[in-house]
This record gives C-alpha cells, structure tokens and sequence, in this order.
C-alpha cells in the first residue's frame, strides 16, 4: 500500500485528495485552528510519501535545510513585511478620520440619488489599505445615516460598500491574500496590482452597482436606532482635530502603488545597471514602498495633526495583533506548498492536467471554490489553493502577467458563496442588521457575483497575454 501510494500516477493523486479531505475534517469537524492543520496535513504527506525524515524536518546540525523552515521561511520572507506595513499604513489612515473626509467629499459630489456609488467608490479606495472587517467598522456609521436620511433599505447603501471593500481584499495588495498567492507562485506585485484592478473594477460595477441597485430595492430593511445613534456619535467624536484633506488622504492611500508599479514598468523599460533602474528597483521593492508612505502618514496624518508618540505606539500595537494569525496561516500554507512538490505530487498533476486538456486557471478557481465554501476561511483557501497549484505551474512557461492571471483566478474562487461557516457573513449581518435569511439573499450572493464575474474577466484577460 506504501509502495503504492509513493510510486504510482494513482497513489499520488489519491494521497492529494485524501490530504485536502482531511484538512477540511480537521478545521471544519474538529475546529482545530488552520495553521495547525495544514502543518499536521503537510507532515502526514511527507511521511506517507516517503519523504526522508532530514529532508523534511532537518538534524539538529542543519535544521535550516529542511522543508519545514524553507516552506515557512521563504513565503514568509516575502510578505510579513508587506502585511505588517500595510495593516499600520490602514490603522493611521483610519484614527486619522481619513475614512469620513473621503465618504464626504464622494456624498457630496455624487448627490443623494447616487450616493450607494459615492459609498461603494468610497470602500472601493479606502479597501487598500484596510483590511475587510476593519472597512466595515470604520465605514458601517457612515452608511447608516445615509440611508436614515434617504429613507430608504439599508441594503441598498451596505451592498456597494461591502463590494468595494471585498474586491480590494481579495484582489490587491497589501491584503494577505493575494500577497501570499503572489509569493507562493513566484509573481511580482506590480504585476498582481495591474491584474488586480482590471479584475476588481469590472467585479464590483456588477455586483456594487447594478446587482446592488437591484437587491435594494427587493429588501426593505430599515436602520436600527441603536445603530444610527452610534454613528451620530461617532461623526460628532473627531478628538478635536480638523479631518485631513481629500488630496492628503488619497495621496498616502495611492503612493505605495504607484511606487511598485514603476519598478515594475521600470524592471521592463529601462535598462539594467543603470542609475535610473536601481532608484526604480529600489523604490518599488513593495517592502520599501510601504515604508515610506508609512512614515509619510505617521508625520502627516498623526504628529503633524497632534497624536503623542504614545498614541501612535498604541494604534501600532493594537493594528499588528489580528496580523499574528494571519502569518502563521500563510506560513503553514508555504509548508504545505513545499510538502507537495517534494512528494512528486505537483509533476503528477501536471502531468494529469495535460492530458485532460483542463486549464490551469480553471483548475485553480475551482479548487479554490471548493476549500472556501467547505471551511468559509478566504486565507485558507487561497493558501491551499496556491501551495497546490504551485507544483503545476514550475514546469509551465508562463509569464508573469499570466501567473498574475492565475492568483486573481484563486482569489476569485476564495470568495464565492460566503455563508454561515464564514466569520464575515456574521459581521455583514450583525453590523447592518440582517436576518440570515436576507444576508443570504444579499451578501451570499453579491459575493458569487463577485466570485463569478472575477473568474470570468480573468480568464477572458489570459486568452489574450
């Protein structure tokens, strides 16, 4: 049986689909954390894949060797700084009051009748920098007292925020989705950012805007008093500080981006050696980008507008905690990725795949659907998606554009159909007042559209680079 399982076509793929099959027993029945299991599922393999004990785990005298470090070390390598700077670079933004001047300045230029627009471009900017969940506390005040003043379902003004919001955390960096698929199969973020917004924006005008229009007006839900008194409030608390400028804020939220595209146009269009490449290299490394529009939103969002060290210290601490989590589950994934093409499982399903005709991207959005809406975590199912896939994709030829194509196909699939095994399905109803019924009929869907639409112009984009 042994001998079976590490030396045939058959015995390799029963012992990746086993593994994916335990690994969703584990986090789903036994609720045993994911990092734990995808380390447990990724030993498991190694083991019943005749991996030699040295190879995966290493001796005491070269530990640094082995799978287990080199897995969790060379994804984490890549992008613990990026989620940690980008988490701090959302925090600032955020206590700053950045998040209302915005939702004001879109209000009042977009005027009542289209203000679910100005508040579904308000999450679309302000989901770079901030994480989903973190979207939706700061933004959720906002929305409740422009559909108490339309008079009109809360649904209608909640859905396009929520869209905007969702597809930046899916699609662009410095979220730890695709910063992890990115680093998984070896994709730079320039080119992760460029695919990621030609994927997003389609995305969210279908689901933000026409499904959300429509939705809106099928569900009359009303605003919950308790919850509208607590936005006023909020609107009303700035801590005596004047709200920083539309320009300011915009600005900070978009520097880093523009910073890692140079570098990547410039890794293209300039020549190498040269000073001009090394300043665009340097500059667009993600890592150093971040940095300096950190400490540009520290001085001019926090010192210059009166926050004490202590307060910005505090803010950095808190930020950085839910981060921890999010790491290890990365980490965990990269191991597993590792596992993986160590055992020959990778080679096998390339060699599978080929034969069947079944595009990779396609075989990569669907498995990525399939962990989703078993275990309802976006991050383990990307993760997983990416650490199987990458063992495909070594022996490919596929440019970057391509394997950029390929991350948006994961994330695609890791947001499809959230439901009640998904901690963001609780905190859409909960914050907006939701029946599960109806956060069924609004956000479950809005998600597949989300989901479906993302799939389709990623695949429809790898036709054609």
């Amino acid at each position: 049986m042994i001998d079976w399982l590490q030396h045939s076509t058959g015995g390799l793929l029963t012992l990746a689909v086993v593994s994916i099959a335990v690994l969703l027993l584990l986090i789903i029945k036994f609720k045993v954390e994911p990092f734990i299991a995808l380390i447990v599922v990724a030993l498991l393999v190694a083991l019943l894949a005749g991996v030699p004990v040295e190879q995966l785990v290493g001796s005491a005298q070269k530990a640094s060797d082995s799978l287990l470090e080199k897995g969790f070390g060379s994804i984490l390598g890549h992008i613990a700084a990026i989620i940690g700077l980008g988490t701090l670079l959302g925090a600032i933004l955020e206590a700053s009051g950045g998040a209302q001047v915005l939702m004001d300045k879109l209000m009042n230029a977009f005027g009542e009748k289209k203000a679910p627009v100005a508040i579904g471009l308000a999450g679309l900017i302000f989901g770079v920098p901030v994480f989903f969940d973190i979207g939706i506390f700061v933004l959720a005040p906002l929305v409740y007292v422009a559909a108490k003043r339309s008079g009109k379902s809360i649904v209608l003004f909640s859905m396009p925020l929520l869209a905007g919001l969702s597809v930046m955390h899916a699609f662009m960096p410095p979220h730890p989705g695709p910063v992890a698929a990115a680093g998984l199969l070896g994709v730079s973020l320039g080119w992760i950012i460029i695919m990621g917004l030609a994927v997003a924006l389609p995305s969210w005008f279908v689901g933000g805007v026409l499904y959300s229009y429509w939705i809106g007006k099928r569900i009359n839900v009303p605003v919950p008093e308790e919850m509208l008194a607590a936005a006023e409030a909020a609107r009303e608390d700035n801590g005596g500080r004047e709200p920083p400028s539309l320009g300011l804020v915009l600005s900070i939220i978009g520097l880093p981006l523009v910073l890692i595209l140079a570098g990547t146009f410039g890794s293209i269009l300039l020549t190498k050696g040269t000073r001009l490449y090394s300043v665009a290299t340097f500059f667009g490394t993600p890592a150093v980008a971040l940095t300096i529009s950190v400490l540009l939103a520290f001085w001019l969002l926090g010192f210059r507008r009166g926050m004490t060290r202590e307060k910005v210290a505090e803010l950095s601490a808190a930020s950085l905690k839910p981060v921890a989590m999010i790491l290890l589950v990365v980490g965990a994934g990269g191991f597993f990725g590792a596992v993986l093409a160590a055992t020959g499982i990778g080679k096998t399903l390339a060699t599978e795949l080929s034969g069947i005709g079944l595009p990779v991207i396609a075989l990569a959005y669907v498995i990525s659907c399939v962990i989703r809406i078993a275990q309802g975590s976006a991050t383990v199912a990307i993760v997983t998606t990416a650490g199987i896939v990458a063992p495909v994709l070594a022996d490919l030829d596929y440019s970057q554009p391509q394997l950029a194509l390929v991350v948006m196909a994961i994330a695609s699939g890791s947001i499809i159909a959230s439901h009640v095994n998904d901690g963001g399905f609780w905190i859409v109803s909960r914050y907006f007042g939701l029946s599960v019924k109806e956060t069924l009929q609004s956000w479950t869907v809005l998600e597949t559209i989300l989901s479906v639409v993302g799939f389709v112009v990623a695949a429809v984009l790898s036709l054609v680079v």
